[in-house]
């Protein structure tokens, strides 16, 4: 059995908790501990239950409280190379520093890992497939393009947390100057709602239990926007009460990916 909780996503912070069997993971810990702790407790978790994190790529907004939670419940990091490299004053002294390559499947407890490369303006930026045996989970925000490599990375979860980051039209008319508008909009930046739904749709079938959208810009986005767009693919496919949208400022539920 398979258990996972976004427990807040966007430009403010992203942790992802997932739990199979006696494991539970953290994907990235964009959030102080303090606050990783409260998320957990929400959920009905406690942070002794951690026996992981595995981190995406080294942006604050996904690593500012893995530090302290390596540290705190005496737990190891994963992350490539350059993630460490590039996060290192950030995530200060660790409990245990895990290097894989990027593209490595890594073996640990209960689970299996696999990352994946993603286009993001960092050294090495990942997602990540995690897997029980029977079930899986892909996680994939923090991109500005929805390649093969992700498709084929991501097709056949059971669930998926997918970036749906703005709306272009939002974006364009919005407060950001001109240089972070060309970011968010290029190759290396982030996924728009349109550029989410393509992937979706690449990706989706029939055995496709939940998905999740994440990353949503709180200035460039609305989550009704969001929604419509991943709406529009999944009908006819996927039942669209699999369908749920994450949050900044709480977690979702816990779902589980059932057998």
């Amino acid at each position: 059995m398979m258990r996972f909780s976004v427990l807040g996503s966007g430009s403010k912070g992203n942790c992802v908790f997932v739990e199979c069997g006696t494991t539970a993971i953290l994907i990235d810990g964009g959030f102080s501990g303090k606050e990783i702790a409260s998320r957990l407790a929400q959920i009905d978790r406690d942070i002794s239950c951690l026996k992981a994190i595995f981190v995406t790529h080294e942006h604050r907004d996904h690593i500012s409280g893995v530090g302290v939670m390596s540290r705190r419940c005496k737990i190891p990091v994963f992350a490539n190379k350059g993630t460490f490299h590039g996060g290192k004053q950030t995530l200060g002294k660790l409990f245990k520093r895990c290097e894989f390559q990027t593209g490595d499947q890594t073996d640990f407890q209960d689970i299996v890992v696999r990352s994946f490369a993603i286009s993001h303006d960092t050294a090495d930026p990942v997602g990540f497939v995690v897997s029980n045996g029977t079930r899986s989970l892909g996680v994939c925000t923090d991109t500005g393009i929805g390649t093969r490599l992700i498709s084929r990375r991501l097709s056949g979860c059971d669930g998926l947390v997918l970036e749906f980051n703005h709306d272009p039209e939002m974006l364009k008319n919005g407060p950001y100057p001109p240089s972070l508008k060309q970011r968010v909009n290029s190759n290396q930046g982030h996924l728009s709602n349109g550029d989410g739904a393509n992937l979706l749709n690449e990706i989706i079938h029939e055995k496709l239990q939940r998905v999740v959208l994440a990353h949503l810009s709180e200035t460039n986005n609305l989550p009704e926007i969001a929604y419509h767009e991943a709406v529009r693919v999944m009908t006819d496919k996927v039942d669209t009460s699999a369908l749920d949208i994450s949050n900044q400022q709480i977690p979702t539920n816990l779902f589980e990916l059932k057998t």
